[in-house]
């Protein structure tokens, strides 16, 4: 069994050195009880350049994406290979190729024939493809782009907002289906996802705009305020999207929802909002949270109000600084919250939008395993250290009434 690892890797390999027939190639996760790749993913395809040949390796770390070519595939294939990574997925002209190793180190190894062989896209000089393009009927809607299909001027921040999160969305439910931790939607059981503080939704409705072109998609956005259902249904009533986008008027503790989604996206939930909506999250199982919080005051009263630990008094003197702290704190304390209740979490880097300078993105996908002892400990000096009492905790700890 020690060999059959190898032995698969080994098939994989030559079926991406074949660059007449190469379509591309993906990587990513991580194998159980083994560090983190380097990358988070990396996409492999033939380009032809005026050189020749080469294998194009774009490899994407938490905040960008590094673009490489290769004239010795074989060097730099080999180089990926040796990284722990626990899902490999390979397209060719006829074949598709799926590896996923077991939490115990095990390969699966799938291969199944193309219906119809494919061309090989192998050009160079690409526009950025955008998941939304400029004309798209949900932008017009929301006033993102003018009647022509053209993004307005004014509006050019929030449409980079809507890429940058559709991009994260599409790269996390991609490694979340990858990987087995997220269901594969069907036409009877559609992905249900809920947004908890949707507000005006522009996200909302980027996300369903995006999803439904891949798969069944049911998505329910939830904001107290009556007058956002109103508009939000209004909008989705005109794209002709309201069987599968609807609003509800709610408090985020307090929304009722026919079925547990598999999906949570928290968008700028402020200050403690964003801790109800990860609170509901786990009570409700969800296989995979987005959450990009807003502001923190609750922590940073609570560094106001206790003594600062010694040695780290230049830290808080400065209300900036104090304020920026408080930011790293909040998030750190629920990343380390979410691996306390079986979630493996990311924290990357994200866009800000024209209303806020928070660019921080939470990335959980539930496990269901404890985290390591090591976790839990990292937890607790940091929240007695601090003196600190998250918000979050304590809703765990009085337990979800829902």
């Amino acid at each position: 069994m020690a060999d059959e690892l190898p032995r698969a890797l080994a098939r994989l390999r030559e079926v991406v050195l074949d660059g007449e027939h190469l379509v591309r190639a993906l990587a990513s996760g991580r194998r159980r009880g083994l560090p983190e790749p380097r990358w988070r993913r990396v996409e492999l395809r033939y380009v032809d350049l005026k050189a020749g040949r080469r294998l194009q390796v774009t490899a994407y770390d938490d905040t960008q994406a590094h673009v490489t070519n290769h004239e010795h595939a074989d060097a730099a294939l080999a180089d990926l290979m040796a990284e722990p990574f626990a899902n490999w997925h390979v397209e060719t002209t006829t074949e598709t190729h799926q590896l996923r190793v077991t939490k115990k180190g095990q390969p699966l190894l799938h291969t199944t024939r193309r219906a119809e062989p494919v061309t090989p896209d192998r050009g160079h000089d690409h526009v950025k493809q955008r998941l939304l393009p400029e004309d798209h009927p949900v932008l017009k809607a929301l006033g993102i782009s003018d009647a022509q299909g053209r993004i307005k001027p004014s509006r050019q921040a929030k449409y980079r907002q809507v890429e940058e999160f559709l991009r994260e969305l599409s790269s996390a439910i991609d490694d979340a289906t990858r990987s087995g931790k997220l269901r594969v939607p069907t036409a009877e059981h559609p992905l249900r996802i809920v947004d908890l503080g949707c507000g005006n939704a522009y996200l909302t409705f980027a996300a369903h705009a995006w999803l439904r072109d891949q798969w069944p998609v049911h998505l329910v956005g939830v904001d107290v305020k009556e007058q956002s259902r109103r508009h939000n249904t209004e909008v989705a009533e005109r794209l002709g999207v309201a069987d599968e986008l609807s609003f509800v008027a709610a408090g985020i503790r307090d929304v009722t929802l026919e079925e547990h989604p598999d999906v949570v996206l928290a968008l700028h939930a402020c200050d403690t909002a964003t801790d109800d909506a990860l609170l509901r999250a786990v009570g409700w199982e969800a296989e995979l949270v987005l959450a990009a919080p807003c502001c923190h005051h609750d922590i940073s009263a609570q560094l106001r109000e206790n003594p600062t630990p010694l040695g780290y008094t230049s830290l808080t003197r400065d209300g900036i600084l104090r304020e920026r702290l408080a930011d790293t704190l909040t998030d750190a304390l629920r990343a380390g919250i979410l691996r306390q209740v079986g979630y493996r979490v990311d924290v990357v880097e994200f866009v800000d939008s024209v209303h806020t300078p928070r660019n921080t993105l939470l990335r959980a996908v539930r496990t269901g395993t404890a985290p390591p002892r090591q976790a839990r400990d990292e937890y607790d000096a940091l929240v007695s250290t601090w003196h600190l009492q998250p918000q979050l905790a304590e809703l765990l700890n009085e337990g979800d009434p829902h």
